[in-house]
């Protein structure tokens, strides 16, 4: 909860003011029952109309007083809320940003969606909270007891022996809320992974009629959520009844000694009337206080996740290294590589690109071709070996500098809901003139200048209005519209005709000859004339050259080229 703090800060002269205001409330509340024994001890018995009237417009003046002031108090508790909570969700979101791809795996992205989303709205309800009634509450309770004391001492000892029994029912029943709820946002972020590889998979489930299957995988971990969120509602939920009754026998407690001091002339009927309208303030009170506490547990488990998230170290860290001279634009210098450190998934790799050369990388799924090039822009940092760009060791450039060198169009690329303009151009503002150029090299315009508004065409999420080829090459025209150093096409052309593909080649010799370009594909007839050919196997290099060295040296690659071209393999 410490981490909250920094956000709070700014609003602290704001929070002070609620507090006043919502202090001069709960005085107000505190006062009517305190007039009223005074009215009917002390007023009735003069049999002065002017006195009963003009106290009872005090006890209408107090009533409005502590209806206004809680109303004002509660908006600026809700304004306090409501921009901490915007800020914390803001850093929150950068934080989730600079993640490296390890830790984003880590973590999951359905985890990091529900603390964005659910842990955050958590806290949005505690800070709310804890300024109205964790500020009231305590007030009425305090208050109340302090005026039962000067009203009757022998009657607030009574109300007073129940307290610490109330304390150690809040404290027991909280401390096993807080783990409970942390396991249910656990139980939450697979329910919410679920649902996105449903939205994400629809149309396979669709197409193969799972719906089924997919309706009972969902129910088992919705199943599982209910459980747990009802395990750990019942267990908070015995703060209320279990105060209920507490505070019950207190008040039968109350009733019987005020009645026994009143017929021995100890005290007043005022007295003990105002006396039960406390004891009832004090209930309300102390139930305000468990359900604060219940917020405040559940609070508390989102916060713990936030500051997670939140305090995660820098993973990729920058070095200071000079660069060397070198006649290379990408050089890999025996790299290994493991996901979860158990075995390598690349190993060994070896390869130099001069500038404006062309690496084909082919092999089964699997084989860790994505994962070089994952390695090349830094998403992870290599076990073993090192990767150099123009002479410099890639840890030794800054993040930003480094991924501005690339223009990729990954395996599984995203289009956004918006124009095929803004896809393209993905918020760097490039001249138009670029953006065409790249629409043309990437074989786009042919369907572009068809659409009635061309690049004004809005697109709907995914691209889904759009053919595979199409999408595939909108992804190319926005790796290429930014002229970067290196071009990176993971598979990228699976979807285009042979054709197509064969344009888009040629068009990339042509117009971006100074771009060293590193391109990951299943057909050879897309690698056929890159300047080197890596091949790849269960991570490891089998075969490097050209197309024809690979025929005669590499019996995989010769396997592959036969299958795919027949006999004219050359």
């Amino acid at each position: 909860m410490k981490r909250l703090y920094p956000y709070l800060k700014p609003y602290l002269g704001r929070m002070t003011w609620g507090l006043i205001i919502k202090f001069t409330g709960s005085i107000m509340d505190l006062l009517l029952p305190w007039i009223l024994s005074y009215i009917i001890d002390d007023v009735v018995p003069l049999r002065d109309v002017k006195m009963v009237l003009f106290w009872g417009g005090m006890m209408i003046l107090c009533a409005v007083a502590a209806l206004v002031t809680n109303v004002v108090a509660n908006r600026m508790a809700s304004w306090v809320a409501q921009h901490t909570t915007e800020s914390i969700r803001h850093d929150l979101f950068e934080k989730i940003s600079y993640l490296s791809c390890k830790q984003i795996d880590e973590y999951t992205i359905p985890s990091l969606e529900a603390r964005l989303t659910s842990d955050t709205y958590n806290i949005h309800n505690l800070i709310g909270r804890m300024q109205r009634l964790g500020v009231r509450a305590p007030i009425l309770l305090l208050g109340g007891i302090i005026v039962t004391l000067l009203l009757d001492w022998a009657l607030a000892l009574v109300l007073i022996a129940l307290l610490p029994l109330l304390g150690i029912l809040v404290y027991f029943v909280s401390k096993k809320g807080v783990p409970m709820y942390m396991t249910l946002q656990q139980k939450v972020d697979a329910m919410v992974r679920t649902v996105r590889e449903n939205a994400s998979g629809i149309r396979v489930i669709k197409a193969l009629s799972k719906g089924e299957y997919e309706k009972d995988r969902f129910r088992q971990v919705n199943s599982q959520v209910v459980y747990w969120e009802k395990k750990a509602g019942v267990t908070m939920s015995l703060t209320n009844p279990m105060m209920n009754l507490l505070l019950n026998f207190g008040l039968t407690a109350v009733v019987a000694v005020g009645a026994w001091r009143v017929n021995y002339g100890l005290m007043q009927t005022g007295a003990i009337l105002a006396f039960l309208t406390y004891f009832t303030i004090i209930l309300n009170a102390m139930l305000s206080i468990t359900r604060m506490f219940v917020m405040f547990s559940r609070g508390s488990a989102s916060a713990q996740r936030i500051a997670q998230v939140l305090d995660t170290p820098q993973d990729l860290m920058q070095t200071h290294e000079a660069p060397q001279p070198s006649p290379y634009r990408v050089e890999f210098d025996h790299v290994c590589f493991s996901y979860q450190k158990k075995e390598d998934n690349v190993q060994d790799i070896h390869f130099r690109l001069k500038k404006g050369e062309t690496l084909g990388i082919i092999g089964a799924t699997g084989s860790g071709k994505s994962t070089l090039t994952a390695l090349l822009m830094r998403l992870y940092d290599a076990d073993s070996g090192r990767i150099f760009i123009d002479g410099q060791p890639i840890a030794s450039i800054p993040q930003g500098e480094l991924h501005q060198k690339f223009g990729v169009t990954f395996q599984n690329d995203v289009l956004f809901a918006d124009t095929i303009y803004e896809n393209i151009d993905f918020g760097r503002h490039l001249p138009k003139e670029q953006i065409r150029k790249a629409a043309e090299c990437a074989q786009a315009m042919e369907f572009i200048s068809e659409l009635e508004d061309g690049f004004e065409h809005r697109l709907t999420s995914r691209g889904t209005n759009l053919s595979g080829g199409q999408k595939q090459r909108i992804l190319i025209a926005r790796a290429l519209a930014a002229n970067p150093e290196i071009l990176i096409l993971d598979d990228s052309s699976s979807a285009l005709d042979y054709r197509t593909d064969s344009l888009l080649r040629r068009a990339l010799r042509e117009n971006y000859g100074e771009t060293t370009t590193v391109i990951i594909a299943q057909r050879v007839s897309s690698l056929l004339h890159a300047d080197h050919i890596l091949v790849m196997e269960e991570g490891r290099e089998i075969g490097y050259g050209t197309h024809e060295q690979l025929l005669e040296s590499c019996e995989t690659y010769r396997e592959i080229s036969q299958s795919q071209m027949g006999g004219d393999v050359q």
